[in-house]
């Protein structure tokens, strides 16, 4: 379906007039939209599950693992939490208002909000946004991506069935649709997407000063570090589980790999196998490898592999009509070289060597570009590696794993500068969909004139002495 400007904007009035109806505010009602939402999803769980297969050739259990799964145990605390959440801070005015002293702080939900949902995790990152505005109290219009096309048309279904359009609704289409979107006056927008397309947003989202969330990849990608005192094995195993997962197409990734020279020949070989027990030798033709999502990202992948082909020590094969391109391991590249200063989603793995003893300038060097989205350190070496995480600037990341600080319940996620801007997941998101609103309870009686003219004379001098006692 094609949207007009003006279809969109009576969307949008739509939701606002609901918004302005105050049907949204009750914690009571949220809590119980939330839970029609997560039975909805396991009711078209298998919709989603063919939907991920057809668009990016997800296996039922990777599906599952990735993007249903972690829907249904966000919702789950949010249910557990809103309660909590929800309840308004009551804070001491202080001596300075006497006699008011009672200040509360209300959570209160932006309005009409826009989600732009990306392609890779078209389910998760397009729901789990969706839950965390809905628990803050706002309305929600989403626009999902075009290239996940039966994702897309699975989830425009199934928001139709479940919500009002007044509540919820879902607008697809390509970057047209989007501008057109971003057009309209939302109280709260949050975009899922590539570090260029999120400064368009912003500069659109700016024109009508509307607060915005950006989850980005990261300009330069996200770098995994291997030091030579490092378990390679365990490593290996952990660093190709990740590589493999939706064909490299993941936000928080490995880019490119660090490795210390002294070991980077046995790690390499450690890494090869690891690849090889877990998609077989010829992963292009194993369905259970995912796909790229098109056949531009395809090409391209396939484009820049051959610009490196001297140097591909594992993969380099694909098959362009089920567009699944084996995981690449290109070494060795230097820190310099074009492909490992820019994101590339997609399973190539450029392996950088660098002398362990100078681990701190290659840190020096990731900590001059881009903040990354993630980072991940494979070490014995604890005191190092938490000098690292403490100092460096990044999304979240692991010590000795991969990816699994996304399921920790309780802690947020996003990046910093290129690789986002404001944070969600559990408690996180609903604060991130709802304004705090400040309100002291003023008294009409035992008002003090402190505040007020005179200020001159001995009136003053004594109004500046209780000042200065009050500010102790």
């Amino acid at each position: 379906m094609s949207y007009t400007e003006s279809e969109i904007r009576d969307i949008v009035s739509a939701q606002r007039k609901f918004f302005r109806t105050g049907t949204t505010l009750p914690v009571k009602w949220r809590i119980q939209q939330l839970k029609k939402l997560k039975q909805a999803v396991l009711e078209h769980e298998t919709e989603f599950e063919d939907a991920l297969a057809k668009d990016l050739g997800r296996s039922r259990v990777e599906a599952y693992l990735c993007d249903i799964g972690p829907i249904v145990t966000e919702v789950n605390e949010m249910i557990r939490g809103l309660r909590r959440w929800a309840r308004p801070e009551r804070h001491f005015s202080g001596l300075m208002c006497f006699p008011s002293m009672v200040t509360k702080v209300y959570k209160m939900p932006y309005g009409v909000s826009l989600v732009i949902s990306p392609f890779n995790f078209p389910i998760l990152l397009t729901i789990g946004v969706v839950a965390a505005a809905m628990a803050g109290g706002n309305t929600v219009v989403v626009k999902s991506s075009s290239k996940s096309a039966a994702s897309t048309a699975a989830l425009k279904k199934f928001f139709a069935e479940v919500f009002p359009p007044e509540y919820v609704t879902l607008i697809d289409g390509g970057h047209d649709i989007a501008d057109l979107c971003l057009a309209q006056r939302f109280d709260k927008i949050f975009y899922t997407g590539s570090p260029s397309v999120g400064k368009h947003v912003l500069a659109e989202a700016a024109k009508n000063l509307t607060p915005v969330a950006l989850e980005l990849g990261g300009e330069t990608g996200n770098w995994c570090v291997v030091r030579k005192d490092a378990d390679l094995k365990d490593a290996a195993r952990k660093i190709a589980f990740f590589k493999l997962c939706n064909a490299g197409q993941i936000c928080i990734n490995i880019n490119q790999i660090a490795v210390a020279e002294e070991v980077a020949e046995p790690f390499l070989e450690e890494l090869k196998k690891a690849f090889v027990a877990q998609i077989g030798e010829h992963p292009e033709n194993n369905p259970e490898y995912p796909k790229l999502i098109t056949d531009g990202a395809y090409d391209k992948c396939v484009k820049l592999a051959d610009e490196y082909r001297d140097r591909i020590v594992f993969g380099g094969i694909g098959d362009r009509g089920s567009r699944r391109y084996a995981p690449t391991m290109i070494y060795p590249v230097d820190i310099n070289e074009h492909i490992v200063q820019h994101e590339l989603f997609c399973p190539l793995l450029p392996v950088v060597p660098f002398k362990d003893l100078e681990v701190d300038a290659l840190m020096e060097t990731v900590a001059d570009r881009e903040h990354p989205l993630a980072m991940y350190l494979f070490t014995k070496d604890m005191k190092w590696a938490n000098r690292v995480m403490k100092t460096q600037q990044y999304g979240g990341g692991c010590i000795n794993e991969v990816c699994i600080h996304m399921m920790v319940k309780g802690v947020p996620f996003n990046g910093t500068g290129h690789s986002g801007m404001g944070a969600y997941h559990g408690e996180w998101g609903f604060r991130e969909f709802t304004h705090p609103q400040t309100v002291l309870k003023g008294k009409t009686r035992f008002n003090l004139p402190l505040r007020e003219h005179p200020y001159g004379g001995k009136v003053g001098e004594k109004k500046m002495k209780v000042l200065r006692w009050f500010e102790r």
